[in-house]
């Protein structure tokens, strides 16, 4: 083939920076956002906070001059301290008179004093172990066994390998076997109750070991949870394990709601993660009997252009710093018109979102509508993708609490009637049938599908049986309790 060169016009879609800075803020998260307008704010000098100018106004307004809240930096006075002992007063403390080089805010006190550091790294299991550990005596030996259990405990409080295990793990020939079981057994009584136990049963047992001796029940329990866990767990009937342990059927119930009150992982309070506080991006609340939707201010402070960077431009300055300014100027300007874009967004997606679901603020989850993306995208005349950028990890503030903006769209499925009803809906339906069953009979799938047919739903059982499972519902024959 012979080569040549040929000119060829075409239309083609091209992302300018200005539309891929504005995408990249829309999907965004609002912790995301608040870090992005601070390194924005750092970069460039031509962008600032609102609140930040006015006190720079105010300041040019007012002049050099000292005011009430200025600084004098004049000559004090007097400015020696005493040198003699006899200018003291009797109670005089010498780090009165002579100032700290000590920082002044390391109690809480200080005015820079953070509660959130002393509280951001709250103590592990093991930690808390360790500390027992070293209030408790225990010779070299005993002190290194103990060491080796606290390392094989996971986050609920139970051993990961067993005594053996951890004996071959200590490559000591002089460690025998029940040196590590007399270690176990008095690390066991640590708190939290249950910890270092092997499994299930073994928890439950220490947890009722270490109640007081005239606790009612407590050797019942015991006996039940020794001999018949695994029938408890099926949901066996009270009157055949009153038979087995030849009492009444009151002292078994009291024996069973003894063992619900039992943690089977205790150590997974002390392993929780710090907490994460959700900022909503968008407020909805009813007023004057309508509904309004409104922006959240503070997800994002107000900026604007420094006027005295501005102002260079038209003075008299090289050519390097009038290009400086310019460049930073038409950036700022871009970050601040896509700022306004995302807000423009939300408020679009979250109104019309409102408009749609008004009925599940009204009743709530059970008169949730289906919904998806492209239906929203087609009213407010964007793209579908858009509107996905716009609802990830943005929340919505209602009166029925906080909720992710993908949360208001569901599938649907098709009714009776010819209607349609969302899945979420569904599975609020499903949640309140197993919540009124009867604990001696729970409700299996298929009759859950008769009663959701009873109210107009039609679904197959094992569509059912999928929300049940995502609902985090236990089939029939594991909801089943002893009465």
């Amino acid at each position: 083939m012979k080569q040549s060169l040929q000119l060829k016009l075409g239309q083609s879609l091209t992302l300018t920076p200005q539309l891929q800075q504005a995408i990249k803020l829309l999907q965004l998260s609002t912790l995301d956002l608040q870090q992005a307008i601070e390194e924005t704010l750092e970069s460039n000098p031509l962008l600032e906070r609102e609140e930040e100018a006015a006190l720079e106004q105010a300041a040019d307004d007012d002049g050099n001059a000292p005011g009430e809240n200025a600084v004098d930096f004049s000559e004090p006075e007097s400015n020696t301290a005493p040198d003699s002992s006899d200018d003291l007063p009797v109670d005089t403390r010498w780090e009165d008179l002579i100032p700290s080089s000590a920082p002044t805010s390391s109690g809480p006190s200080g005015d820079d004093y953070n509660f959130d550091d002393r509280d951001s790294n709250p103590d592990s299991l093991q930690t808390q172990l360790q500390w027992q550990l070293n209030l408790t005596r225990f010779s070299d030996t005993d002190h290194a066994i103990a060491l080796a259990l606290i390392d094989s405990v996971d986050s609920d409080g139970r051993l990961t390998q067993t005594p053996d295990e951890i004996r071959i793990a200590l490559d000591d020939p002089d460690i025998e076997l029940d040196e590590v079981v007399a270690v176990l057994h008095r690390l066991q009584h640590f708190e939290p109750t249950g910890v270092f136990a092997q499994d299930l049963r073994e928890c439950l047992l220490i947890q009722l070991r270490q109640m007081p001796l005239d606790t009612p029940y407590r050797e019942t329990a015991g006996a039940l949870v020794s001999r018949y866990l695994d029938q408890l767990a099926s949901g066996s009937d009270i009157r055949s394990l009153a038979r087995r342990l030849r009492c009444d059927e009151d002292t078994v119930s009291g024996a069973v709601a003894l063992i619900r009150s039992l943690d089977p992982t205790p150590g997974a309070s002390l392993n929780s993660e710090d907490t994460e506080y959700i900022v909503p991006d968008v407020f909805v609340r009813k007023v004057n009997g309508h509904w309004r939707v409104e922006l959240n201010p503070d997800i994002a402070p107000k900026l604007c252009i420094n006027n005295q960077y501005t102002k260079l431009m038209e003075k008299g300055h090289s050519d390097g710093d009038r290009s400086f300014v310019k460049d930073n100027l038409q950036e700022a300007r871009w970050f601040m018109k896509s700022l306004q874009s995302r807000n423009e967004t939300l408020l679009k997606v979250g109104s019309k979102i409102v408009e749609h679901q008004r009925q599940f603020l009204e009743v709530g989850e059970e008169a949730m509508r289906p919904l998806v993306l492209s239906e929203i995208a087609s009213q407010i005349g964007m793209h579908e993708s858009t509107v996905s950028r716009a609802t990830t990890r943005k929340y919505m503030h209602t009166p029925r609490g906080v909720f992710e903006l993908k949360y208001f769209f569901s599938s649907h499925v098709a009714n009776v009637g010819g209607g349609e009803t969302s899945s979420t809906a569904i599975k609020a339906l499903i949640r309140k049938l197993v919540q009124g069953e009867d604990q001696r009979k729970p409700l299996s799938d298929s009759k859950l599908c008769t009663l959701l047919e009873q109210q107009g739903v039609t679904v197959a059982r094992r569509t059912v049986a999928k929300y049940r499972e995502q609902l985090n519902i236990a089939p029939s024959n594991e909801r089943k309790r002893l009465i």
